[in-house]
């Protein structure tokens, strides 16, 4: 094998350690400022890259992973605090790390979140209105120009994402119409049409299906998870040397983009997600769920370790294959190859690379499939450290 269990060893020593490790968001601004964490939140190398794809400097990318930890811990409580009233949260970065903002659909329920930690905004429709909404929108044909469609909180909107040029299409004026008569709607622009990052002939490491590359997402006991488009159940998977590696055990593509393969021949599961020398491999110690505004970094064969923002949540993208539901978006670029790839934030599994628009040169978006609905539906465990 091309990594032995001594380099795993030997490499466990320079992943990150302690991260999210770091300061509880103050409920009101007179509160008492977070304390500063007493260890590092990632590796250097870790921050080293937020650092070149965010803009960061060190202190502010040390921050920022600290405060997106407390994030998602205050999200969970926020959300219980409003109850049906919860529309949605989204997290904002700023110098000093970033603020956690949860709408709310009830001025009664405004002061029960504000306690948590969190900043409120009121807004008139609540999550399951909204995402009722998108449901509707779901069900009507999208043509190709419609590139996706998701439920903003910021907004308290769906928002539809329309290819540039094509806002007079025909198809997309009709498309545009049935969807204002079913459902609160905002267009949006985007430069291109979505594609899936599968290349014809590698969570980041290479794995072949026919004539498929294809990238690992993350090890779970007994296999991985990846994208569904890279192959069918029943197809066999070779490893990055070419050895038969294991089977596709279950795949679904379109309206999902998800699979699972069960290993053998020799090959195991290590909680890694490779960082190909741009940083160090990174350990997987959970899935905790970052809220949108979050940081985010993707592993893949093709063009290997680079981060960027999340951007939207259960989000519709129509491919050419067909529509795919309950996708995150975010502004990390991927390339062919790159598909079925690890998502991570921080320490924290998010999904597998899907598809997206563009590339690592001029940039792009790229959608994954979140993580925890893979294991659920498969009934699978995260192999973490």
């Amino acid at each position: 094998m091309r990594r032995n269990t001594a380099t795993r060893i030997a490499l466990s020593s320079l992943l990150l350690v302690g991260t999210w490790a770091g300061a509880v968001l103050a409920p009101t601004a007179a509160a008492a400022p977070a304390p500063e964490p007493t260890a590092p939140p990632a590796s250097a190398a870790l921050l080293g890259a937020m650092q070149r794809d965010l803009g960061l400097d060190p202190a502010q990318a040390r921050a920022r992973l600290a405060a997106e930890r407390t994030a998602v811990t205050t999200e969970r409580t926020a959300k219980k605090a409003a109850g049906d009233a919860f529309a949605g949260s989204w997290f904002t970065p700023a110098a000093d790390g970033g603020r956690l903002t949860v709408a709310v659909a009830s001025r009664d329920k405004a002061a029960a979140v504000r306690e948590t930690g969190a900043d409120v905004r009121v807004v008139e429709r609540g999550a399951a209105e909204l995402a009722a909404a998108k449901r509707r929108i779901d069900a009507l044909k999208a043509p190709a120009a419609i590139a996706s469609w998701h439920v903003t909180p910021e907004a308290n909107r769906v928002v539809v994402n329309v290819v540039a040029g094509h806002h007079d299409d025909n198809d997309v004026r009709r498309f545009l119409g049935e969807a204002r008569a079913t459902a609160p709607v905002r267009v949006a622009t985007v430069a291109a049409a979505p594609r899936t990052f599968a290349a014809g002939t590698v969570g980041g490491d290479p794995y072949y299906t026919g004539n498929v590359r294809c990238s690992i997402g993350f090890s779970v006991h007994g296999g991985f998870v990846t994208a569904g488009h890279c192959g069918q159940a029943g197809a066999g998977v070779r490893g990055w040397d070419g050895s038969d590696m294991g089977t596709f055990q279950g795949s679904s593509f379109p309206g999902d983009d998800y699979a699972y393969v069960s290993i053998g021949h020799g090959w195991w599961t290590v909680p890694v997600v490779l960082g190909w020398g741009t940083v160090s491999d990174q350990l997987v110690r959970g899935s905790n769920e970052a809220p949108v505004g979050a940081s985010i970094c993707r592993s893949g064969s093709t063009t290997h370790w680079h981060c960027g923002t999340l951007l939207a949540k259960n989000e519709t993208v129509n491919y050419s294959q067909g529509a795919v539901h309950q996708m995150t978006k975010t502004s990390v670029c991927a390339e062919p190859g790159d598909s079925g790839g690890s998502f991570i934030s921080g320490d924290q599994a998010q999904g597998v690379t899907s598809g997206g628009w563009g590339n690592c040169g001029g940039g792009g978006e790229t959608w994954f499939q979140p993580v925890n609905e893979i294991l659920g539906r498969y009934g699978l465990t995260l192999h973490t450290a």
